[in-house]
């Protein structure tokens, strides 16, 4: 009774986006700057609420941690909101709730992010804790332990989530030893090696300004942030950034791994080397997997799978690139009895793309539903700062939303044709099943 409204929603949502109608909604006016201090500045200004919006991006993600100490950029991340020398945890929190705004740290695989909405009229005071957080915290010992028996227990309620088992499955065996093949969070025994001397090394190494992006979306000027923010920021010195090492290692042969489970369904990862960010056929890659199986309800493998056949509960691919390369993946779940039949209808649909030329009723729909669906990435401040970062992060350049649509418009049949052969790759692709093996049979 409850998948009834949902489907009914996506319907009128994938309706909605496909429709020729859909405009792609003007940006806000971006300036950007880069500091003395090599901080580089964005700032858009948004004055239809009284909200401003600002995030820290550096270039601290988890292919930063050292090898046996996996979860140190997270904790450090994370760590950050401990307390500071002029405040602790509790005065950060308290500061936060008297005006009303949120401060906020993530980590993730490339960068890890601060992020403070606040009132306008508080902008100067949430600047402050924002800056202080950000330039003098202690990472306090007992925070640390806390923390750290926190993520213990996440990582082993995880554990029992047969997707999740499944992701750090493939990832481990994709990626072999380089620094995109373990959980952001760490592992049981790398956690419990973390010191409070790591997590302020490691700040040591790559909180500066000359590591970070600085974006500031809402009811400001730049006029205004060189007056109220500027002397802040600029008194961050720069420092020296340790030489990256990235190692890139992929499993090149096709490998099933099969776990086995007390579950009613399998679950299904398949799976190979991706691409990076800044690769040239991104745009045309992201047309091709759309018509996969990244388009919901009107790709090839829901359609094949789900509609035609009633053999899997979910079904969908994507890329997933990075700073470095990252992976494709088709995942799925399905009842454990119809897991070898999805497998083989999975990697039929990866060898009819890398064959034969979609329709150009296909390709129209994928680029009409990714042009239109873009203005959704850029509709509330929350989302804007997040893609102004990665725009800046991934060397987009800021004409880049105004110049998507024409990209993806030039994508045409042999396009999707060329890059499907060149970068799908069912000879050499790695299974992962999670499933009850008593049910489930893939031989």
């Amino acid at each position: 009774r409850k998948i009834r409204p949902l489907f009914a929603v996506l319907l009128v949502l994938t309706a909605f986006l496909l429709s020729p109608g859909v405009p792609l909604q003007a940006m806000p006016p971006v300036h950007r700057v880069v500091l003395a201090n090599q901080l580089v500045l964005l700032v858009g200004e948004d004055h239809s609420l009284p909200f401003v919006t600002l995030q820290f991006l550096t270039d601290s993600g988890a292919r930063r941690d050292p090898a046996g100490k996996e979860g140190l950029a997270d904790l450090t991340a994370r760590g950050l909101l401990w307390g500071t020398s002029k405040r602790d945890l509790d005065a950060i929190n308290q500061g936060l709730d008297f005006m009303g705004a949120s401060l906020t740290s993530s980590s993730g695989r490339d960068y890890a992010t601060l992020t403070l909405r606040v009132l306008k009229k508080d902008f100067d005071q949430g600047m402050g804790i924002l800056m202080d957080v950000l330039t003098q915290p202690t990472f306090p010992e007992d925070e640390l332990r806390r923390e750290v028996e926190k993520t213990l227990a996440s990582i082993q309620a995880a554990e029992d989530e047969p997707e999740e088992v499944a992701g750090k499955e493939f990832q481990k065996t994709l990626f072999l030893n380089s620094r995109y093949g373990h959980p952001v969070e760490g592992t049981r025994e790398s956690l419990q090696r973390i010191t409070r001397e790591d997590l302020l090394q490691f700040y040591r190494y790559y909180y500066h300004p000359n590591n970070a992006i600085l974006v500031v979306v809402g009811d400001v000027s730049r006029d205004e942030m060189r007056s109220r923010v500027l002397a802040r920021i600029e008194t961050w010195p720069s420092e020296k950034i340790p030489e990256e090492r990235f190692v890139t290692g992929f499993a090149d042969q096709k490998k099933t791994i099969k776990i086995d489970r007390s579950i009613t369904q399998a679950n299904i990862i398949l799976g190979h080397r991706g691409v990076s960010r800044d690769n040239p056929d991104y745009y045309p890659l992201t047309v091709m997997n759309y018509i996969l199986g990244g388009g919901g309800f009107s790709s090839r493998l829901f359609d094949e799978i789900r509609v035609k056949r009633g053999l899997a509960y979910s079904v969908a691919s994507f890329f997933d690139p990075g700073r470095y390369p990252g992976s494709f993946q088709i995942v799925l779940q399905t009842k454990n009895s119809s897991a070898r039949e999805a497998i083989a209808l999975s990697f039929q649909e990866m060898e009819r793309i890398r064959k034969e030329p979609v329709s150009e009723k296909e390709l129209e729909g994928a680029k009409k539903y990714l042009m239109g669906s873009f203005p959704m990435r850029l509709d509330t401040q929350a989302k804007l700062v997040n893609f102004l970062g990665q725009v800046e992060y991934f060397g987009l350049g800021l004409k880049y939303p105004g110049s998507y649509p024409s990209i993806i418009q030039a994508v045409t049949r042999e396009d999707v044709l060329r890059v499907a052969k060149t970068y799908l790759h069912p000879e050499s692709t790695i299974l992962v099943m999670v499933a009850n093996l008593n049910e489930a049979k893939l031989e």
